[in-house]
């Protein structure tokens, strides 16, 4: 037996060194500390003094928000609530976006000043301090101070005050999330007169959530038009450029880059207003916004704000996203995924997964409007891109983002330390654009954004330059017509997520298999790919296989069973005879969201089909399909049975069943627990004489059944024999191709 012997690790001069230098180092940092007083900087959460806001407006100098106003003020002025609780509005947006203006524009309108017995003021910002609060609303509504700070003897003063009144508070900048507090403010106002309304305005959903009563008004971008007005107003004193045509071009693509933020048009605008030089505009369109002097604008210590108060693993998975392009398109699966590759997602204790925790950061980004939906995809989103120069400012030089309007002769060198690098792709990356890289960079990711249609890169890459590149945990070469990878991808040990979307593949190299750490594996559009690793057993933390539309695969390794972790698989080929099995499913048990199982005319063992467990499944989307069979009558029964087997969960809301051979559907093909089944689709069931029992589905909206070709009459067995009111929710029936149908 050996022991570990302390004394017998021995350090060769150069980590000797080294430990002394870095020692070294530490120490005349401490010192340092010490002899200029710094102090213990708490990750930006640190309050810093800002100018309050006041109720007052210039009406003259407001443009583009009378939508926004008009619908306020009808808010304020209509009943909420059958005003029997105190009507809350939240007024939600980004920094800069001008929601304290709104605010004022509304508090000072004629109808409100009115409709309501008093009005008050109040500047919250990040110290959502209850005595401090309390006091300024009793000195607004009073103009006299109440100098106390007793809770108890300023609420009780408040509630005589508000007593059978009607009144309208304006809580400005809130971030307070705390529910408690927002309770305990409140209580003297529950004496007040029906009617009462409070207007909050924040960057904060969490905030709106919690306080408001009503939805929040999300503000939107100025229109351009708006954004013109701003800027020559501040720049020029005047309402356009009619009679400054010397500075109209460089001025419209000034406006541009405010992108809606009224904020921006306004601080460019100033900053310009006392330079009349064609070179000076030029400079300011050309410079990046966040490199404007802090002291000369209020732009980036705006946006700022919003990033000193999410927790830390927040602020690392926000600065992260500024690998991504202005303006590019994202999903909130893609960037999880990102996320965890980079291991700023960690599993916590108990049953949370990294891409649930990787969900609620990015859910809590969303609502601290770091992100916006996109107006052109439901289901995807973008930043600002003033919200991307921020990013970019909190990511620092561990980031570097190779921009498509910069050529390789004037783009600046890849910093040494840099982390995450992405770049626009060209239609033929060559040798050139990469010749920063050095087998002495410590590079985390690289990743080509967006994604091209048709792209080439140099053989140099993928066998040269990355190969050296070990420490890399993110690649991607999606889009890129590359038919083969270098066999040393194999020695990337840190590699969590690979990406080779839409190559030109037809195989993958078995060295793949040798990447322990794989998380993320997406073959997406990979047309030419015919199969998968042979040895895809060894990836044993591999979460998510993306095989979607790689329609050449014709069956799933067998090792595919060993992936107890996978959650994404879009389709699971049945193979034959020693290819895999449905039973493999069985182990699988986190799968979740979307599943196709094809070649289910391979599935010849009933029992192997119970193994697969598909009703333990998280699973919204389920498609079966049979291919073409040999022995009509064996397969047919067979079918049956296995079709029987395979019940779904009954959490899945779409459900389809393609080529089924057998001549009758299962029970459970419309019990009512299925209740959240939304979609239902059979086709080329060519075998079956009689349509399932599915009126009693609560929550059936889509129906379409196509090829059915022995169905010769649809009666009572349709909708359930005995029950009433059959398909409550059916939206959209279709019938296709049911040639033998005569009843």
């Amino acid at each position: 037996m050996c022991y570990f012997n302390p004394t017998s690790v021995m350090f060769n001069n150069n980590m000797r060194s080294k430990i002394k230098e870095i020692n070294t180092r530490l120490q005349e940092s401490v010192t340092q500390k010490n002899y200029l007083e710094l102090r213990y900087y708490d990750g930006g959460r640190t309050k810093t003094a800002r100018l309050p806001t006041t109720s007052l407006v210039n009406e003259g100098h407001v443009y583009g928000r009378d939508e926004d106003k008009k619908a306020i003020v009808n808010l304020l002025l209509g009943a909420g609530l059958g005003d029997t609780h105190l009507s809350v509005i939240p007024i939600l947006a980004m920094g800069g976006m001008g929601k304290t203006t709104l605010a004022q524009l509304v508090y000072n309108d004629h109808d409100v000043n009115r409709h309501f017995d008093m009005k008050a003021w109040i500047y919250v910002s990040d110290d959502f301090d209850i005595v401090r609060v309390t006091k300024a609303i009793i000195l607004s509504v009073t103009s006299e101070p109440y100098d106390v700070n007793d809770l108890d003897l300023l609420q009780v003063k408040l509630k005589n005050i508000l007593f059978g009144k009607k009144f309208l508070f304006i809580l400005d900048d809130v971030w307070n999330e705390n529910y408690n507090n927002w309770t305990v403010l409140q209580r003297p106002f529950e004496f007040r007169a029906l009617g009462s309304k409070v207007v909050v305005t924040t960057r904060n959903d969490g905030v709106s959530s919690l306080m408001g009563t009503t939805p929040s008004y999300k503000l939107k971008e100025l229109s351009p038009n708006a954004c013109l007005y701003i800027f020559t107003q501040h720049a020029l004193g005047a309402t356009d450029f009619s009679e400054h045509l010397e500075h109209q071009e460089i001025g419209q693509k000034i406006i541009e880059m405010c992108k809606g933020l009224p904020l921006v048009a306004k601080e460019l605008g100033g900053h310009l207003r006392t330079k009349h030089n064609h070179d000076q505009w030029k400079n300011v369109l050309y410079s990046n916004i966040r490199d404007i002097p802090e002291e000369k604008s209020a732009i980036i210590p705006t946006l700022r704000l919003s990033y000193q108060y999410p927790p830390s693993q927040l602020k690392r998975c926000f600065a992260y996203c500024s690998i991504f392009p202005k303006a590019y398109e994202f999903e909130e699966k893609e960037l999880v995924l990102l996320w965890m590759a980079e291991g700023l997602l960690q599993e916590t204790k108990g049953n949370k997964q990294m891409e649930d925790l990787g969900s609620e950061y990015f859910l809590d980004l969303l609502g601290r409007s770091f992100f916006q939906q996109s107006s052109n995809h439901a289901s995807h989103f973008v930043m600002h891109d003033l919200v991307n120069d921020l990013a970019q400012w909190a990511a620092g030089d561990i980031c570097y983002r190779l921009d498509d309007k910069l050529n390789a002769n004037n783009q600046s060198k890849i910093p040494t330390k840099v982390h995450y690098f992405s770049y626009i792709p060209c239609f033929c990356d060559g040798i050139k654009r990469f010749e920063d890289f050095h087998e002495g960079m410590s590079l985390r990711t690289f990743l080509p954004l967006p994604e091209r249609k048709v792209c080439y890169l140099t053989n140099h890459v993928s066998y040269h330059m990355l190969p050296q590149l070990k420490c890399l945990r993110v690649l991607s070469l999606s889009g890129y017509q590359i038919v083969e990878l270098s066999t040393s991808i194999g020695d990337l040990k840190h590699l969590r997520y690979l990406n080779l979307s839409g190559t030109l593949i037809t195989s993958l190299l078995e060295s793949i298999s040798s990447l322990y750490n794989l998380q993320t594996l997406i073959l997406r559009h990979c047309f030419k790919l015919t199969r998968l690793l042979k040895k895809i057993g060894n990836l044993v933390n591999l979460r998510h296989l993306d095989t979607t539309d790689a329609y050449l695969i014709k069956e799933m390794p067998v090792g595919l069973k060993n992936l107890k972790s996978l959650q994404t698989l879009p389709e699971f080929v049945v193979g034959k005879d020693t290819g895999s099995k449905v039973g493999d499913l069985m182990n699988l048990k986190f799968l979740r969201k979307t599943l196709c199982i094809s070649g289910l005319e391979n599935a010849l063992n009933v029992e192997d089909a119970r193994k697969a467990d598909l009703n333990g499944k998280n699973l919204d989307v389920l498609v079966m399909k049979w291919g073409s069979v040999l022995n009509d009558l064996l397969d047919a029964r067979v079918a049956i049975d296995v079709l029987d087997m395979l019940q779904p969960p009954i959490t899945v809301k779409e459900l389809s069943i393609n080529g089924y051979v057998g001549a009758r559907f299962p029970t459970w093909l419309g019990d009512p627990l299925f209740s959240k089944l939304v979609l239902l689709k059979t086709s080329s069931c060519e075998k079956c004489t009689s349509l399932p029992a599915i009126g009693q589905l609560p929550s059936l909206k889509d129906l379409v059944i196509i090829g059915m070709a022995r169905v010769r009459s649809v009666g009572s067995e349709f909708y359930g024999d005995g029950f009433f009111n059959p398909f409550r929710s059916l939206v959209r029936l279709r019938f296709e191709d049911m040639q033998e149908w005569q009843d």
